[in-house]
């Protein structure tokens, strides 16, 4: 049994052309550089196709690059154990990416209801709320990256939650808008 939430029509994969990462365990550790190093090979994989236009280059390099690495620092974060894979495709005018992981049943089930309070409602409304909560120290901060994302960048998000005993499959899509880099 799988768990969606988001947007259905975002879960049904990358696209064509997809490029692929795996992000092993190893002697190296899965740490918090790698996030950026990964996140800044994407976007610089995007913006390419703009660099006739430094602002445009920059632009899509900047939103990219923020998409991709918040969604890998929270795979980092709260996985279990075993590689991380992202997946990252362009069309005409949008960037789509999938990054998937395992998180164990505790961590499912909070991010969970984070995701039922989240997609709810007006990303714009609740960032200002979760952002007055932190300040006034009632809050726990958790969603400030996503909600950043949704109401900031326009990006879309779904979120696949699979079934398992110890470990459940978590599958993180998301797309942002980029350019037509013909225009």
């Amino acid at each position: 049994m799988t768990t969606l939430y988001g947007l259905e029509d975002l879960a049904i994969g990358t696209g064509e052309n997809v490029t692929r990462l795996r992000l092993f365990e190893g002697p190296l550790d899965l740490g918090w550089k790698h996030c950026a190093m990964t996140s800044d090979f994407v976007a610089e994989l995007v913006a390419l196709r703009y660099r006739s236009s430094r602002n445009l280059y920059k632009d899509v390099r900047h939103n990219v690059g923020y998409l991709t690495n918040e969604l890998i620092e929270n795979a980092v974060k709260f996985r279990t154990s075993g590689e991380i894979v992202v997946e990252a495709s362009i069309s005409t005018s949008s960037f789509r990416t999938k990054v998937s992981n395992y998180v164990d049943r505790d961590t499912a089930e909070q991010f969970q209801h984070l995701l039922s309070e989240i997609t709810a409602g007006d990303p714009g409304d609740l960032l200002i709320k979760r952002i007055e909560a932190n300040a006034t120290g009632a809050g726990s901060g958790s969603g400030l990256g996503l909600l950043t994302l949704m109401s900031d960048y326009g990006a879309h998000f779904a979120w696949v939650f699979g079934s398992g005993e110890q470990e459940i499959p978590l599958e993180t899509y998301a797309s942002i808008a980029v350019p037509d880099p013909s225009n």
